[in-house]
Order: structure tokens, then sequence, then C-alpha cells
């Protein structure tokens, strides 16, 4: 999986320290009411699509253009799911990273899903009941989105 560039620099300078990013999750839905989800190449893991937003990028349309560029398939952000700002990552080579995610409901509108980059090994739409193993908090992210009308969640 490639790095964005504007973290390869910012490495430069502070080496392997806690950075701070925001990122985007997206929990898809088609009209059957199957999930958008892929096999992630960094740690064979499934999930929800995810991705870094570049410098000055708008949350939900920088989400959109992840779930196309890792999947193929176009959508549309219906509404803010939650707000996370959870434990600190560390990466094999030793790098920090401290993600602030948002997280939205999406609705699918066209394209065929496919492992379309270098960051999924697997890509596939499945039933709740059918999901494989998830990576941690996935599913409640899911049964969240699932919810009718319901609000914005943050940690407390």
């Amino acid at each position: 999986m490639a790095t964005p560039e504007f973290i390869l620099k910012l490495r430069e300078k502070i080496g392997h320290e806690a950075l701070w990013l925001p990122a985007v999750r997206g929990v898809v839905f088609d009209d059957a009411g199957r999930v958008l989800l892929g096999r992630r190449a960094d740690n064979g893991q499934w999930g929800l699509i995810s991705g870094i937003l570049e410098p000055g990028e708008e949350p939900a349309p920088g989400l959109l253009r992840e779930i196309l560029e890792e999947t193929g398939v176009v959508a549309v952000a219906e509404r803010l799911v939650s707000v996370d700002a959870g434990s600190p990552t560390r990466y094999p080579n030793g790098d920090v990273c401290h993600f602030l995610t948002l997280v939205f409901r999406c609705c699918f509108v066209s394209g065929e899903a496919r492992v379309n980059d270098d960051e999924s090994l697997d890509v596939g739409w499945f039933r709740p009941g059918e999901f494989p193993e998830l990576m941690t908090g996935h599913l409640e992210m899911i049964r969240r989105a699932s919810e009718p009308a319901a609000g914005v969640h943050y940690r407390h």
C-alpha cells in the first residue's frame, strides 16, 4: 500500500513520532442491504473501506474517492455515523499514527465491486450474518450505520 507523498515528507522531518491524521471510513449499503467490505493488503484483515484524507480535502468527497479508487464502486454519502479518535497505531517500520476517523453511511450508485488498486486483496458485498471476521470496531460501525435516523456517535 502506497504511503501518500505528504506523509512521506512529514516523516522526513519527524521520523517515527506520532502523527495525527484525518481518516474516513464508509459503510456502503447496496439496494439488497449488503455491505461493501475489503480485505486489506497490509494486514490481511476484512473491514470497511477506509482512507486518509489529502491536505485540504473535504471528508465526504474524500471518502467517495477512496471507495472508487479501492473498489471501483461509485457511492454517495448519506450521513455521518461516528467520530472516533482511537488508540495509536504502530506500524512494523516504527511509525506511529493517531487517526481521527469520520465514519459515513453511504449508498451504492453504480460500478462492479472489484480489487481496483494495491490496497486490497479482495473486495465484496456481504449480507449481515455472513460477514467474514472483521477488524476491531467495524461490526459496531455497521450496526450504527444500520440504525435509521440515528444521531452521530461520539466516544465519551
